[in-house]
């Protein structure tokens, strides 16, 4: 089991209903991106930073860690969005930083990087509420949330199949890579190819068998949905806070941006 999914089953919020973490997360994920706010988006990341390491007590270095990936994607995405390339001979808008080079000219405009700045604390934000939902609520709990809001039966179904199966592909790519690396496959160009090549094939036959147990195990309860502990209780007191936090943000929101 990865450690993203133990921390799901056993966190200092795994006893807390599924339906208020989902409804904090994704109201904020919701709030998030319709205000487009960058204090909204930041205030956003630092409550649910704080409720994943403080409340939940998932590790610091492991929530650090989980944040380059895609941190390294945004941070690429927000180079593509701040430099321009224009002919020395057209007139470039207004611009914080330019250099020619030959016939070009490549600066960094005021209204790029006014659009990478927002977009920046949105993704910020927006990931930190994702990561809190998958750090804080198993799958089973999510899906058994979704059956209670009448989604299809289908697309839930979907949802966890996809789901069990991200964390199916890693758990074997990290097992084949770390024997692979004891045999010291990656020590040269060409063994790093051949590794790689081995490794694809190795996990292609790996899925296709992982897929058929899993449709004989689905095929054995008859399609039923997995036991859920339903001894989990709403609690009032989270609501009233989940409420007063979206409250506060709304407020916020509507004084100051």
């Amino acid at each position: 089991m990865l450690l993203i999914d133990k921390y799901a089953y056993m966190n200092k919020l795994a006893s807390v209903h599924p339906l208020e973490k989902m409804t904090f997360s994704l109201g904020l994920l919701l709030l998030s991106l319709i205000m487009r706010d960058e204090h909204i988006s930041l205030i956003t990341f630092i409550v649910m930073s704080a409720f994943i390491i403080l409340g939940a007590q998932i590790p610091f270095t492991y929530y650090a860690k989980l944040l380059l990936l895609p941190g390294f994607f945004l941070l690429s995405s927000l180079v593509s969005i701040l430099v321009s390339i224009a002919p020395t001979s057209s007139v470039i808008p207004a611009h914080i930083w330019a250099f020619q080079l030959k016939t070009w000219t490549i600066f960094v405009g005021t209204a790029s990087l006014q659009t990478a700045q927002e977009l920046f604390f949105i993704v910020l934000g927006s990931i930190s509420c994702l990561y809190f939902l998958i750090l804080t609520t198993s799958v089973q709990s999510i899906c058994h949330v979704l059956r209670q809001w009448h989604l299809p039966v289908l697309f839930v179904e979907l949802v966890e199949l996809t789901y069990r199966f991200i964390f199916i592909f890693l758990d074997s790519m990290q097992k084949i890579h770390l024997a692979q690396q004891a045999r010291l496959g990656y020590l040269s160009p060409m063994q790093w190819l051949r590794s790689v090549s081995m490794l694809i094939a190795a996990l292609f036959a790996e899925m296709f068998q992982r897929s058929r147990e899993l449709n004989n195990a689905m095929q054995a309860r008859g399609g039923e949905p997995v036991y859920w502990p339903e001894n989990v209780s709403y609690s009032q007191k989270n609501w009233l806070g989940i409420t007063s936090i979206f409250v506060f943000l709304i407020i916020y929101g509507g004084f100051f941006s």
